[in-house]
């Protein structure tokens, strides 16, 4: 979602659309123009020289594997094209055999080298992932100036984004928790401004089961946000400006509301599942207060949205701030990347690449909002799949308890009615 104070910048040849137009040629000329782009396709790849690049990595591989045989495994995770990819590949196997460090027909008793072929706004970077057999494990990276027309079309992005319609209705709401999950049927409580109502889906259709009041004594702000959670001993919680509300255990549900200041949580069913944020109250952002402390930051520029990626025992968390940036925040330092995100953010945990997604949406603003997945292999993070649309703004966006799905709420920008989606990952390559 492109908030009202939201930011809105964009960063070249990262990921760009073109249209180009004829105006008055001649037909022979149209003709020769038609087989251009065939043509630049059969001599792209060969006009591309990666052999400098792919001795750099080869020297920093047999450095630390020594010379023989190596289980060699490769990934992309870049925007470039399966054929560009193979050609890297293909240049990378012939260039390590040169080296002495030959392929292994098993994993057994060998060292083992993951070759991840990623990328930032700037640059390819190719990272190497490196357990030798008597040694500890270790990484090595080359990075090479990325250029211009390099193909990068959606079908080369390793995982795709699975978008299901949850629940809609006329009127607004603010967020979606699915409480039963089954083939047949389900059941959701679904968080409106005043109310929380569950409903019982059977056959694509919902029964409202009850209708439980949300007290407040003072006015919601303009733009209202809040999050419904599982309670543990309780059914639910709900977290809205200045707001707690709790239900009890068993139906029939009550729901129990006061003014509170307690902290949002972030992130739920993940080894950062503690961490909570301070909501400004009658703001529809997060102040910055951080507890736990990520590393030396107990608190972090006032953000609508976080999400965090976990790199084997640390975190590493990112904030799109009210400041018009992304914050990067891994405990030593607080770094603003350059990549052109909207409001909303969110973690997922998946199957599919490193094990770990950022979903962000565009930063484009009085314009039905789009999202792409990200992963973050070296300091920016990498487009992993093409974009997904709505056909409105994305007002709510938050990873689901499980971890691995998240829920966005849309305002559908024909009808003025609200959506929810569930969003997952799904491994393409």
């Amino acid at each position: 979602m492109a908030r009202s104070n939201g930011y809105n910048f964009a960063i070249p040849n990262v990921i760009s659309n073109s249209a180009s137009r004829f105006h008055r040629l001649t037909p022979r000329l149209c003709i020769a123009l038609l087989f251009l782009p065939v043509m630049a396709s059969l001599t792209h790849a060969q006009a591309e020289d990666w052999s400098v690049p792919e001795q750099q990595l080869a020297t920093k591989i047999v450095a630390n594997t020594g010379r023989g045989p190596v289980w060699l495994t490769f990934e992309n995770r870049s925007s470039l094209g399966r054929r560009d990819s193979e050609i890297i590949q293909n240049g990378l196997r012939s260039t390590l055999d040169s080296v002495g460090i030959k392929p292994a027909t098993s994993s057994q008793g060998v060292s083992a080298v993951t070759i991840v072929l990623s990328e930032n706004a700037h640059s390819y970077v190719w990272v190497a992932q490196i357990q030798p057999m008597q040694a500890q494990p270790s990484v090595v990276v080359v990075s090479i100036p990325r250029t211009a027309d390099v193909s990068n079309g959606d079908d080369s992005f390793p995982m795709a984004i699975k978008k299901i319609s949850l629940w809609q209705q006329n009127s607004p709401f603010l967020d979606v928790l699915v409480l039963e999950d089954g083939a047949a049927s389900s059941r959701i409580a679904v968080l409106e401004p005043e109310r929380i109502a569950i409903y019982r889906l059977q056959n694509g259709k919902g029964q409202l089961e009850q209708s439980l009041l949300i007290t407040h004594a003072t006015a919601w702000p303009r733009d209202v946000r809040g999050r419904v959670v599982p309670g543990g001993d309780h059914l639910l919680d709900v977290y809205l400006p200045g707001v707690l509300c709790r239900s009890n255990a068993t139906s029939p549900y009550r729901l129990s509301c006061h003014a509170s200041d307690e902290q949002w949580p972030l992130v739920l069913n993940n080894p950062a599942n503690s961490t909570r944020a301070g909501f400004a109250s009658g703001q529809n952002f997060f102040a910055g207060a951080i507890t736990p402390a990520v590393g030396k930051y107990t608190s972090v520029t006032p953000f609508y949205s976080a999400a965090v990626v976990i790199h084997g025992t640390s975190a590493l968390w990112m904030f799109s701030g009210i400041d018009r940036h992304v914050h990067i925040v891994d405990g030593e330092s607080d770094r603003i990347t350059p990549m052109s995100w909207g409001s909303d953010i969110a973690t997922l945990k998946s199957t599919c690449g490193a094990g770990w997604q950022v979903l962000a949406t565009g930063p484009e603003e009085d314009k039905p909002d789009s999202m792409r997945a990200y992963e973050v292999p070296d300091r920016d993070p990498v487009p992993v799949s093409a974009a997904v649309e709505f056909a409105g703004a994305v007002s709510s966006l938050w990873t689901e308890p499980r971890g691995d799905t998240a829920v966005a709420v849309v305002r559908n920008q024909g009808t003025g009615g609200y959506e929810a989606f569930r969003l997952a990952m799904a491994c393409v390559q």
